[in-house]
């Protein structure tokens, strides 16, 4: 089991919340802890967002128990009826996500049993907001998040493993089980990469510059991950009609497989190119003179279809053959933009490489 920076940072903001509440002399420092579990986020702006929620959830159920203790006394159904006017409220103002804190301060406060029970329920309020706080500090001090090396590392990882079998599945080399079982793992690792992509997206800037900046890595990113799905797609393809790609007369099968091999090469080529380990000038994609366009290979396509009719060849599917094709040449085209977005991004911020992402990866 591997320890995330979350759950470090949930342990210190609970020691923290109690630290505070211990140094404020406030009774009950176990509901600053209570609350500070409650605040702890995968992202600052996340974080941002959450204490504002949680505020305005406190300050319901707050409202929501002194309310019902005035009225209703500390009887038992009264918390219970008082419980159920919250969720109904807070469901109201979309706050679900705070829910669980609001609840807690309903609770914390309407078992005070005091002559003095206003000053308790402040104070109990307060205890409370001490937790919230002090998780948004210790979320903002404390190991801060960076996920673009995060981002980049599990786009880098996922698509080296989709190369490689990609390359075996054009060979015919891979087996049946294994690349279904791959393929699942790979669509669960994309999910996570779209995670870490709206992680990304929401941490913010403070400068100007910086913000230009951050606006054309998120491009870049975008097309990255669309290009690793459409990668994907192919592979998925390659799996499904294994057995007509196996049928496949041997020049047009040999085509498709250096096909493959290129782009794949060039797919890694432009990783290397966006963390600055090749030129952005450099490109295998304009070097390659004798490559096939995409108009020579879909003629090249229908001849072979027009000669396996006249030959009866009834093994050969043109039919799943042109899916496979689609996704070929649809993988090229993300490949062509990405490149240029790598190229247009190179030539503007190229002193902004971050160098983390050398570090962590290469």
């Amino acid at each position: 089991m591997k320890l995330g920076a979350r759950v470090l940072k949930t342990g210190v903001a609970i020691v923290f919340a109690l630290f505070l509440a211990e140094l404020l002399n406030l009774p009950a420092p176990i509901f600053a802890g209570i609350a500070a579990i409650f605040a702890i986020q995968p992202s600052i702006y996340r974080s941002y967002l959450t204490i504002i929620e949680q505020m305005q959830a406190n300050l319901i159920g707050a409202t929501i128990a002194v309310i019902f203790s005035l009225v209703f006394g500390h009887q038992i159904v009264a918390i219970g009826i008082a419980v159920i006017l919250t969720i109904s409220l807070m469901l109201k103002f979309g706050l679900e996500k705070s829910l669980s804190l609001a609840l807690v301060t309903v609770v914390a406060i309407m078992e005070v049993q005091s002559d003095d029970f206003l000053t308790f329920a402040l104070i109990r309020f307060a205890t409370i907001l001490v937790g919230v706080l002090a998780a948004f500090v210790v979320n903002l001090i404390f190991i801060p998040p960076r996920y673009e090396t995060k981002l980049f590392k599990k786009i880098y990882f996922l698509q080296d493993d989709i190369i490689r079998w990609t390359r075996l599945a054009i060979r015919q080399a891979s087996e049946h089980t294994s690349t279904k079982t791959a393929l699942v793992k790979f669509k669960e690792r994309m999910n996570r990469v779209e995670t870490f992509y709206g992680f990304y997206k929401e941490e913010r800037n403070y400068f100007k510059h910086k913000k230009y900046v951050k606006a054309r890595k998120l491009v870049v990113y975008r097309q990255m991950i669309t290009t690793s799905k459409k990668s994907l797609e192919l592979l998925q393809r390659l799996h499904k009609h294994e057995n007509e790609i196996a049928q496949l007369p041997d020049q047009f099968h040999l085509m498709i497989q250096e096909r493959l091999d290129f782009l794949l090469t060039y797919h890694e080529q432009l990783l290397l190119k966006y963390t600055g380990k090749l030129k952005p000038e450099h490109s295998e994609w304009y070097d390659k003179t004798d490559y096939i366009q995409r108009t020579e290979l879909m003629d090249i396509f229908i001849k072979q279809i027009s000669i396996a009719y006249e030959e009866e060849e009834t093994e050969f599917s043109s039919y799943h053959l042109l899916y496979i094709l689609s996704r070929i040449l649809d993988y090229e085209e993300n490949l062509e933009h990405l490149d240029t977005l790598i190229v247009a991004y190179q030539n503007y911020h190229g002193e902004e490489i971050n160098l983390e992402l050398e570090d962590e990866v290469y």
